[in-house]
């Protein structure tokens, strides 16, 4: 899988997650740059990201991730 297919996928799951087909993510977008990305959106977010990938992203990666770029990262790793 290519880094653009992770962001196409990903895209969409924010969209659905945050209920905005506007939102368009890249490497730098974090919490602050989505209205209602907090905490409990995070949570719902991991795992909406987690079923569209097939996988389970380690605790220990959730809460280190500080942007969408690590995001993409950990996915593209996973899916290795």
């Amino acid at each position: 899988m290519t880094r653009e297919e992770v962001y196409e996928r990903l895209t969409g799951v924010f969209r659905d997650v945050f209920d905005d087909e506007s939102i368009e993510i890249t490497d730098g977008t974090t919490a602050d740059d989505i209205e209602d990305w907090d905490s409990f959106e995070h949570i719902n977010l991991v795992v909406a990201v987690e079923e569209e990938f097939s996988f389970k992203i380690p605790m220990g990666k959730v809460v280190t991730m500080k942007n969408v770029g690590e995001m993409v990262d950990i996915i593209l790793d996973m899916g290795k």
